[in-house]
């Protein structure tokens, strides 16, 4: 060999000894993870110890959310989880910032929704013995019971394993949330960057077909076959399974009338022919069989029993992809365990060519119900009393949404929910976000901002006063992010009603709040648009201004204090003190 050659030897050996090994460390790996399972949004709130988390999401081309609290990032994560069948991802600090998205997970766990609450906790060593770490807790032994499932990771080189896990534990089967602790020392863990890419995992087939047994499918059929005055019932459950044409065409080809659940609205329009939603007393109590396709008898449904069901007996079939959901308050004659588009195509198929039609004496007696009940309500509807009252202000909304049916409402309160489930119709699925399964205050600003991030679509959220002030502070969020939400807050001065009185004359009555507030001019104070509207004719130019604008807009619409009712229509939820002789609204 040539000296020259030799050189060139020594060179490249030493050059290649000398090189600098490409490192990385765990705030880029749990980035990745997430990258390489295509979820490319956080909503958080920072602090210590994911600050660098946030900030380093955000320069991988990430789309980090921050919030004010973080309660509101939980629903926000949820709500996307639901609109797009991925785990949304939840961001917070230890301890307190846990404990705040917790509620949102515990929620979302309930609804069936997947999401994933990634929170920096403190050294395990530390919190083991109990020696006083910066916001110590056993955030993991915390979180176990109120989600589906719940991991920590403590080394670098298991952050693509526990990532993975966590989604597909979030998804498969029956969704739900997922808590994902990660301490403090694990961010600054470092390793090599080849093995960390190789510790990463692409989740492959996260939440496979459940196909239904060929034998229920027919048991199903037959109990189906027998029915005299047969209903359907949608729940979100069948939202969010996206098998949208085959519902349409299960419902249409049967032609049965069919409930939709409030976030099932829209799946078919309000308006279809053979939507009960206007006769839904009548179909509760006279059906006599009563398919349920992702929907769970719960207190929503009075657990299939009592006095809103009626004395007809009834038989059920249910449609669910928990096997355990079966039977939970009444006997399931024809369980049907599966995913929801899996179930409903072989319902399809197992119907043939030629389905005999229900009775007409059912289907002219539900139409005929369902038209005398609309047109009792339509009156109600178009006054323009000043102030207003539910009735008006809601049919003012109303029209907006049938002029745009893409917009995504969301709702939350306790008249202004119960009486806008009712009032105003949805055309297309999923754009109805609402309270839930455990009918919980606050959900509003979280829903509208991961409802315009995740759709791009504008938002139309319409929130009682009371449901307003525990996620208020988020329209500066709205504002900074610059969203397509409109908010309307039904102000009537308190709660259920702004009229009550205390007794002892000294403090406010515990549901009354500051008279004639302003809410619009909070909007304002962040750069957005404020208004304040006093009739249903100026309520709707204010709603149709903002959605053609697409500028941030709170609107304060004033509704007559007196115009609610205890609890809204489950007043009876609400016991009384059997000592009180006179009720201070009386």
């Amino acid at each position: 060999m040539s000296a020259t050659a030799m050189a060139r030897s020594i060179d490249a050996n030493v050059t290649e000894v000398d090189a600098p090994q490409e490192l990385t460390d765990g705030f880029h790996l749990v980035i990745d993870a997430l990258k390489l399972n295509d979820i490319n949004t956080i909503y958080g709130v920072p602090g210590i110890p994911i600050t660098d988390l946030g900030r380093l999401a955000q320069a991988a081309g990430m789309r980090v959310i921050s919030f004010r609290h973080e309660q509101s990032a939980g629903y926000a994560a949820s709500v996307a989880g639901y609109l797009t069948k991925k785990p949304g991802i939840c961001l917070t600090v230890s301890a307190p910032g846990f404990l705040n998205g917790l509620t949102a997970l515990a929620n979302a766990t309930t609804n069936c929704w997947p999401m994933i609450l990634i929170s920096g906790s403190s050294e395990r060593e530390i919190v083991d013995l109990q020696q006083g770490d910066y916001e110590e807790m056993d955030q993991l032994a915390i979180a176990k019971p109120l989600c589906k499932a719940a991991f920590r990771v403590l080394h670098a080189q298991d952050i693509g394993i526990g990532v993975a896990r966590a989604i597909r534990a979030a998804v498969s089967g029956r969704p739900g949330g997922v808590y994902l602790d990660l301490p403090a020392k694990l961010f600054s863990q470092v390793m090599d960057a080849e093995a960390g890419r190789k510790s990463l995992v692409k989740v492959i087939d996260p939440a496979p077909a459940q196909i239904p047994a060929p034998s229920a499918v027919q048991r199903a059929l037959d109990v189906l076959k027998t029915a005299k005055r047969p209903l359907i019932i949608l729940g979100k459950g069948a939202a969010y399974a996206q098998a949208d044409e085959e519902i349409r065409t299960l419902i249409e080809k049967s032609g049965i009338p069919f409930l939709p659940m409030s976030m099932a609205k829209g799946l078919l329009p309000d308006t279809h022919p053979q939507c009960a939603g206007a006769a839904r007393s009548l179909v509760l109590k006279e059906s006599d069989v009563v398919m349920l396709i992702g929907a769970r008898l719960n207190w929503l449904l009075s657990h299939g029993k009592g006095k809103t069901w009626g004395d007809a007996p009834k038989k059920f079939i249910q449609i669910d992809i928990e096997p355990k959901e079966m039977d939970s308050n009444v006997e399931i004659a024809a369980p049907l365990v599966g995913d929801v588009g899996s179930c409903v195509a072989a319902l399809i198929q197992g119907m043939g060519d030629k389905w005999p039609a229900p009775p007409a004496d059912w289907i002219n007696t539900v139409k005929a119900k369902r038209e005398e009940n609309v047109a009792k309500m339509a009156p109600r509807l178009m006054n323009n009393r000043s102030p207003m009252d539910f009735h008006g202000a809601l049919g003012a909304l109303r029209t907006v949404v049938k002029e745009r049916p893409d917009a995504i409402l969301v709702n939350e309160g306790a008249n202004t929910l119960d009486l806008a489930r009712g009032v105003i119709d949805m055309y297309q699925p999923r754009k109805r976000l609402d309270v839930g399964t455990w009918g919980v205050m606050g959900i509003g600003m979280g829903f509208s901002i991961a409802a315009a991030i995740e759709t791009g679509k504008p938002v139309l959220a319409v929130v009682g006063d009371s449901a307003f002030g525990f996620s208020g502070m988020e329209v500066e969020t709205i504002c900074r992010y610059n969203l397509p939400v409109c908010i309307v807050v039904f102000n009537n001065n308190g709660i259920y009603r702004g009229t009550d009185v205390n007794p002892a004359g000294t403090d406010p009555a515990t549901t009354v709040f500051v008279k004639d507030a302003r809410y619009d001019r909070m909007m304002e104070a962040f750069g957005g648009v404020g208004v304040n509207a006093t009739t249903p004719d100026e309520l709707k130019r204010a709603v149709d201004q903002a959605m053609d604008s697409g500028r941030p807009t709170l609107i304060n619409a004033v509704i007559d204090p007196a115009a609610g009712s205890e609890s809204g229509r489950i007043g009876n939820l609400n016991p009384q003190s059997v000592l009180t002789k006179k009720k201070p609204t009386q």
